[in-house]
């Protein structure tokens, strides 16, 4: 009799857990009153391409699919593979809070990055810009690259890496992100954890930067206004509620 009881409050745990999460799926890419209230628009319906294209591109890559409400990248190379191109918004932005799910699958990377210039590289299907990383920590070995942790999931890529408040949830699952841009002031937050900030233009980014790989990218970390991409790394990923609003 315990037995079976056990194995029914299982059950009833697992359904309840499910339904929750279809029920969150049902209401993603949707604004609240309150978002709206607080200037918050959609950079993503749920359901078409609508306000995003492939850097350098006024066409979206091959490999770039909507799927169960995401926008999803078809893992492999090919046709549909790594050919593809990085995705970028048609809008640019300078002051704004920003805000989405991603999910990785196993061994993964991807990349959200900000203030995306396509003059910077001049070619290439590839934007180069300030990142926050998308990976799977435990299975990437991008995660033991870099420079204590600087290519970790939320890091700075390359740059910073995320502080000890960072909590990433296993392959599978969203992570929710925010990123504040506001005049030189950034931040990363993951989770609901800021897990990291720094200057545009200070000392402490300056520094980050002469010893990373982007050490002899002319104007990099300069652009005040740019595209918002989600970078093509030949790996499965989910963005969803990708969400925008501008600062004074």
């Amino acid at each position: 009799m315990r037995r079976n009881f056990v194995l029914a409050t299982l059950l009833v745990a697992v359904c309840i857990s499910v339904a929750a999460a279809q029920s969150k799926a049902d209401n993603a890419n949707q604004l609240t009153k309150a978002e709206k209230a607080a200037g918050w628009k959609l950079l993503f319906d749920g359901k078409s391409f609508t306000g995003w294209r492939g850097f350098h591109s006024q066409d979206v890559p091959g490999g770039w699919i909507i799927e169960d409400g995401c926008i999803s990248r078809i893992q492999g190379k090919g046709e549909l593979g790594q050919s593809g191109g990085d995705l970028i918004t048609v809008d640019q932005f300078d002051n704004f809070e920003f805000t989405l799910e991603w999910k990785i699958s196993k061994g993964g990377n991807s990349g959200i990055k900000y203030l995306v210039s396509e003059n910077l590289p001049p070619t290439g299907k590839s934007g180069v810009s300030f990142e926050m990383q998308v990976l799977d920590d435990d299975n990437h070995p991008d995660a033991k690259a870099g420079i204590n942790g600087n290519r970790k999931a939320s890091a700075l890529y390359d740059l910073m890496p995320p502080n000890d408040k960072k909590k990433l949830k296993p392959v599978g699952e969203f992570n929710q992100v925010r990123l504040i841009v506001k005049g030189n002031h950034i931040e990363h937050w993951l989770n609901g954890e800021k897990v990291l900030e720094f200057e545009r233009g200070g000392e402490a980014l300056k520094a980050a930067i002469a010893q990373s790989k982007f050490k002899n990218t002319k104007g990099f970390g300069e652009i005040a206004k740019g595209h918002i991409l989600l970078q093509e790394h030949g790996d499965k990923v989910w963005y969803r509620n990708i969400k925008i609003r501008e600062l004074k």
